[in-house]
């Protein structure tokens, strides 16, 4: 995960949080304020330092929430500010700074999997595509496609942000699981499978952007048609 870090620690990200240096995850860093949050679009989880300012933290986690619903938030608060806490902040869940690499880890797959579970309607229609999570049906332009499950799941995180770019080991932690030891190359083998049940009409929704990953572009099927 790309992770924005929200904090005023003048020894970073990771002083705040010493687990991260052992966790395989991106990093931006940002000062503790609502302004900071339109730094980095791309961030799929934020992360709010209470340990210091507490009333600029509670306007922080409050903005996050109000302004971009689809990135959530954990808050990092040491014991003494626990009982300052409120639901009203809008944060997902906390975590003390002194928390073990498994524990953050685990928190932040929890954190992103709930949230993706609440906001998951994001994904139902992109374009000429259509993506029914109940029942497992994807459309397109009204025809149904026979996707295996993982085909499936692939497809529906790459509709989850349509035009962002996801690397190849990115796509295998979120599709296929951190239990999963099989290397990248399988991305790209269920990417091709993917593009031939596409079809030639519709194939270029799913571009490759050359030595960093696949992308879901809507417009891809626009542009075939104009060339």
């Amino acid at each position: 995960m790309h992770l924005l870090v929200l904090s005023d620690a003048p020894e970073g990200a990771k002083a705040l949080l010493p687990a991260l240096e052992f966790l395989d995850h991106t990093m931006a860093h940002a000062r503790l304020a609502p302004e900071s949050l339109a730094g980095t679009p791309d961030a799929d989880l934020v992360l709010v330092d209470a340990t210091r300012d507490l009333a600029a933290a509670s306007q922080t986690c409050r903005a996050a929430a109000a302004g971009d619903p689809d990135r959530p938030v954990l808050v990092v608060v040491d014991d003494g500010g626990l009982a300052a806490l409120k639901a009203g902040w809008g944060f997902e869940d906390w975590v003390l700074p002194r928390a073990q690499p498994a524990e953050v880890e685990t928190r932040l797959r929890l954190v992103a999997e709930r949230h993706r579970a609440v906001h998951r309607s994001r994904a139902a229609s992109v374009g000429e595509l259509s993506i029914d999570e109940d029942t497992y049906v994807v459309r397109l332009s009204g025809r149904p496609l026979d996707l295996t499950f993982r085909e499936f799941e692939l497809l529906k995180y790459l509709a989850s942000n349509p035009g962002r770019v996801f690397t190849r080991s990115h796509l295998l932690q979120e599709v296929w699981g951190y239990d999963y030891y099989g290397g990248t190359r399988t991305v790209d083998v269920h990417i091709r499978r993917l593009r031939a049940k596409l079809g030639a009409e519709f194939e270029a929704l799913i571009g490759t952007v050359r030595g960093v990953g696949y992308k879901l572009d809507p417009h891809g099927a626009a542009r075939i048609d104009e060339s």
